[in-house]
């Protein structure tokens, strides 16, 4: 009886660390990323003359940290979108331009972060920079904050135009004064950019993309971004002159949440 027992305990013992594995394997399984389908590509693959100033992997934007789920400051996006980029940039290169983006794909985790921020009606600390006009309260109410962005299904980016030859951008020193997003460029804080009438990311409506407040060359500009992009496929989002999308999108109803991070996609590959 004694033998047969330890028997027993023994066979338990094996099946408990059975057990034990398949429960960890299970929860490392349900706790690891998503990774990007396979046609999600780095930009710098397509296009490495492309300028990346990946804002959201670093503390100068509208929340004023680094946002969730930007592991990396690289641009991925859709194949159609990043060649069709491609194309623009080499029309634009021939003009003497470069272009520059801000952003690229987005995850839902980031979406929800800056849900997170907008409810958060007691932090204001870049209100000077990005909303000196807007009471944060009707962040959501005004469109500059939504559950969902079409950024992350991947074929919509944020972006400007640099002139060549380009001078870097100096970091952002977080603490430092704020000045409005609308403020004349050489007040504002320092981008390479053209003089597109506001920074990245002003939630205010001469931010609109045709806004006829924005005349003589910052217009010029905008048209200049606008109709290079246009020609091949992208739509502007009317209320941000920074925001396109690539169309048709590959996948215009799915909302991603892989991290902004080289290993998903050599993951998903």
């Amino acid at each position: 009886m004694t033998r047969l027992s330890g028997a027993v305990r023994g066979v338990v013992a094996v099946l408990v660390a059975l057990l034990t594995v398949t429960a960890a394997s299970t929860t490392a399984r349900a706790n690891a990323d998503p990774v990007a389908p396979a046609d999600f590509v780095a930009l710098r693959t397509v296009d490495p003359t492309i300028l990346q100033e990946m804002r959201y992997f670093t503390p100068h934007n509208f929340v004023g940290a680094r946002i969730d789920g930007y592991r990396q400051p690289i641009c991925i996006l859709t194949r159609p979108a990043a060649e069709a980029l491609h194309q623009a940039q080499t029309n634009l290169l021939s003009q003497g331009y470069t272009l520059k983006v801000y952003d690229c794909y987005r995850p839902q985790r980031a979406v929800n972060h800056f849900v997170r921020w907008a409810e958060d009606l007691n932090d204001e600390t870049t209100k000077r920079e990005f909303y000196p006009n807007v009471d944060k309260s009707r962040l959501f109410e005004d469109g500059y904050i939504a559950e969902k962005s079409g950024h992350s299904r991947g074929s919509t980016m944020d972006l400007t135009i640099v002139k060549l030859p380009a001078t870097p951008t100096r970091p952002y020193v977080p603490g430092e004064p704020l000045v409005p997003c609308y403020a004349p460029q050489q007040q504002r804080f320092p981008d390479n950019s053209v003089d597109m009438g506001t920074g990245f990311d002003c939630f205010d409506t001469l931010a609109h993309t045709l806004d006829p407040r924005i005349q003589g060359r910052q217009r010029a500009n905008r048209t200049l971004l606008k109709s290079t992009l246009e020609a091949l496929g992208f739509v502007n989002l009317a209320e941000e002159w920074w925001h396109y999308t690539f169309k048709p999108e590959p996948y215009p109803d799915t909302y991603f949440d892989f991290p902004v991070s080289a290993r998903s996609l050599a993951q998903g590959h």
